[in-house]
């Protein structure tokens, strides 16, 4: 069973919202808030603040299909290091508003509007007085979205990514065939369905089996994502809309065609990587000067939620790089 409690008072200007965690999980230093966007839709963003003095901030980009509950564990984490860790439920996910009358549906029309959320959380962090510097870490869709809120001039000082979405992976279907489909589902005013082959109005972690999934090895911690999804089944989504399949490739050929940022980087990858493009990240890796590329073998996508090693040494490479 998961714990059920109200929600605490929110930070001074904000209304409180739930953070929901399950039973028997120890106590953590995170609350979570609502917050209206400017053009109107309800986001909520999750704060963990340390027993000490922080010694800066970490904004997190959790990527897609994800929410705040997920990472609970990481920011305590990250706040026992001294840093404040301010988290997000992006647009269309979580519990912030869904975008389509199916709530099941991961929809996005353009990636750019991703980048009103970045805008709030920037200015939710500064309206609670975070403290700098701030750094960033990002997950998955979250990594692209990073990246270009890295070029769109996010004020941190050093950025860590884990599996970056820097390029999507299709091992089966030619690139021609979904550029047809989703081009297709755009002419006949069905670019809101979900796609074929994107899970449907299912969600993978209740679909798939522990045997040959493509997030974790690690079953202590497929047992805790599946509970979680269990426990909260309106947070989760289901498979994506054409259009979001074709607004994140659009996102991806832009982005590639951009010089890296000036900034320190961790950028890590698993070795059995399947849901993002390995090439992608690392051709991304070799351009960006400051870069460095963690390889970890036989990881496979969620690099924070892998077996103990392989996530110890991915965060722990993120803090020393976030200490400078």
């Amino acid at each position: 069973m998961d714990a059920v409690t109200r929600p605490p008072p929110g930070p001074q200007g904000f209304q409180p919202a739930p953070l929901n965690r399950l039973s028997g999980e120890p106590p953590s230093p995170g609350q979570a808030f609502f917050l209206q966007a400017e053009d109107g839709l309800r986001l909520r963003l999750g704060l963990w603040q340390p027993r000490n003095a922080a010694t800066g901030t970490v904004l997190l980009f959790p990527g897609r299909i994800e929410y705040l509950e997920k990472y609970d564990g990481i920011a305590s984490r990250l706040a026992a290091a001294d840093f404040a860790v301010l988290a997000i439920d992006w647009r269309g996910q979580g519990l912030s508003d869904r975008l389509l009358r199916d709530p099941r549906a991961g929809h996005i029309a353009d990636f750019a509007d991703y980048q009103n959320d970045v805008v709030e959380m920037v200015v939710a962090a500064q309206a609670l007085g975070l403290p700098r510097p701030w750094h960033l870490l990002a997950h998955s869709m979250g990594g692209c979205i990073g990246l270009a809120a890295l070029l769109n001039g996010l004020p941190v000082e050093t950025a860590a990514f884990s599996a970056p979405m820097w390029g999507l992976r299709h091992p089966r279907v030619p690139d021609a065939v979904i550029t047809g489909l989703t081009g297709t589902a755009r002419r006949l005013g069905r670019a809101e369905l979900t796609a074929i082959g994107t899970g449907g109005g299912g969600t993978y972690l209740l679909d798939a089996p522990f045997r040959g999934n493509a997030l974790t090895g690690d079953p202590v911690q497929w047992a805790r994502l599946v509970a979680q999804a269990g426990s909260w089944p309106d947070l989760t989504l289901g498979g994506a809309t054409y259009a979001w399949i074709a607004a994140a490739r659009a996102e991806c050929r832009r982005l590639a065609a951009l010089p890296s940022p000036d900034l320190p980087a961790l950028i890590a990858l698993g070795g059995a990587e399947a849901v993002v493009s390995a090439t992608a990240v690392r051709a991304r890796a070799a351009a960006w000067p400051q870069g460095q590329l963690l390889d970890l073998p036989g990881a496979r996508h969620e690099l924070m939620f892998e077996a103990a090693p392989v996530a110890e040494r991915f965060l722990s490479a993120a803090v020393d790089l976030f200490r400078g």
